[in-house]
């Protein structure tokens, strides 16, 4: 019987006896394949639950890397003017200011002037009477009369006897006596003729005169009242007191870092709360030359025409000096300071992104920006608002200030629709 191979049809045995052969086993590739893809879906399944892991903790590292570096936002410094402006306060004076006192005893005749009257000089104020001065000048008068009397008898006694010395009628000594008492008489009329001047000198002061062209502030008398120089020990008392007005004095103290530039024939404008929008042009006239040790401050005249007189003595006013400056200055702003124990310090961006924070000095205060004196150049690029610990050789991403105030929107840019696309 004929079997063919592979088949299951049983196999002769040797002995010529029927058998069965076993059957062959399945096809190894098959199951080789099965493996493989097992062994690739594992894998798929591992690298899809690692892989996005990696990814993650991959952001998460630059994420916190990038969070790690400040953002920040820089400025270029100003140029400062040529001519720098200050403004100080300051009191208005008068020109001239004086208070007049009687320089007699008596009682107060009339007056005729009163507060806010312009008067011109020598121009009579009040009159005083004084009945005691008239009298001891009566009496001065009297005792010259006497005193002219005695030695107009002198000088005719000392001449007779100077002729009657050369006949020898006399003797040389009472010729010198009558010389001697003529000289004698003739200095007591002197010292009587100095007593009448100067009682007439007080009989004078019985009319109050204005001592200057100006206005009356105060009358501190009135009609009756007693006047007492103060001559005799008790308090002077105090009349009128006048002020010219036509010219006004300002006195301000200027800080020391700005003196150097203060001196006679600067110009400077006046401002006051009662005339807004106004200047008044003053002129600066003269400085004490000396920096006050408590103030630390140069005193500073200056001189303002007031022919209207519409401004007044005592006004409190702001005086606005443009004074030059003395080297390049630079303005930036207040937010840009750094207060440290080293003192004042900026912070500038190097290199495109790292910190370098220099030293500056700071010269005057302009409230929301102060003029940087020293340590700044206008190329660098100065941090606005830096954070507190900002330190040199710091790592920064320099952005735009509205990028890092708004989220890249410009402050206060209104908010623009995009334009809907309809269907055609």
């Amino acid at each position: 019987m004929t079997v063919t191979p592979g088949s299951n049809a049983a196999h002769a045995s040797p002995e010529g006896g029927r058998s069965y052969l076993p059957p062959e086993p399945p096809s190894s590739g098959r199951g080789k394949w099965i493996a493989v893809l097992a062994i690739l879906a594992v894998a798929l399944v591992v690298i899809g639950g690692i892989v996005p892991r990696l990814k993650a903790r991959a952001a998460l590292r630059t994420e916190t890397r990038d969070l790690a570096i400040p953002n920040v936002s820089t400025i270029h410094p100003r140029r400062g003017a040529p001519e720098m402006e200050i403004t100080l306060p300051g009191n208005m004076q008068a020109f001239n200011d004086s208070a007049i006192y009687a320089r007699t005893n008596g009682y107060v005749k009339n007056w005729y002037v009163d507060i806010g009257a312009r008067v011109k000089a020598g121009q009579l104020l009040a009159d005083i009477e004084t009945p005691e001065v008239d009298q001891q000048l009566d009496q001065a008068r009297a005792d010259l009369n006497t005193a002219r009397a005695n030695a107009h008898l002198s000088e005719i006694t000392a001449t007779r006897y100077e002729d009657l010395l050369k006949t020898d009628s006399v003797s040389k000594q009472d010729v010198d006596n009558a010389v001697g008492d003529n000289e004698a008489k003739k200095a007591m009329v002197a010292s009587a003729e100095s007593n009448v001047r100067r009682l007439e000198q007080l009989q004078s002061f019985e009319k109050i005169y204005a001592p200057f062209d100006g206005v009356i502030t105060a009358r501190n008398t009135d009609i009756g009242h007693l006047i007492d120089s103060g001559s005799s020990g008790g308090p002077a008392t105090e009349l009128f007191h006048i002020a010219a007005i036509r010219k006004l004095r300002v006195y301000i103290n200027v800080p020391q870092q700005e003196s150097v530039g203060v001196k006679p024939g600067i110009g400077a404008n006046l401002t006051l709360p009662q005339f807004p929008g106004r200047k008044f042009q003053g002129t600066l006239v003269r400085t004490a030359d000396a920096i006050d040790t408590t103030t630390r401050t140069l005193l500073v005249e200056v001189d303002v025409e007031n022919p209207s007189g519409e401004l007044m003595p005592g006004a409190y006013t702001e005086v606005h000096l443009k004074l030059p400056t003395a080297a390049d200055t630079f303005i930036i702003p207040v937010n840009t300071l750094i207060f440290r124990t080293a003192g004042m310090q900026v912070g500038t961006v190097v290199d495109g992104d790292k910190v370098a924070l220099v030293p500056i000095t700071i010269g005057s205060d302009f409230g929301t920006e102060v003029e940087v004196v020293s340590g700044l150049k206008e190329s660098d690029s100065v941090i606005l608002a830096p954070p507190d610990s900002l330190v040199s050789g710091e790592q920064v991403r320099v952005v735009p200030a509205a990028a890092q105030n708004l989220g890249g929107a410009s402050p206060g840019a209104p908010h623009q629709a995009q334009p809907s696309q309809g269907k055609q």
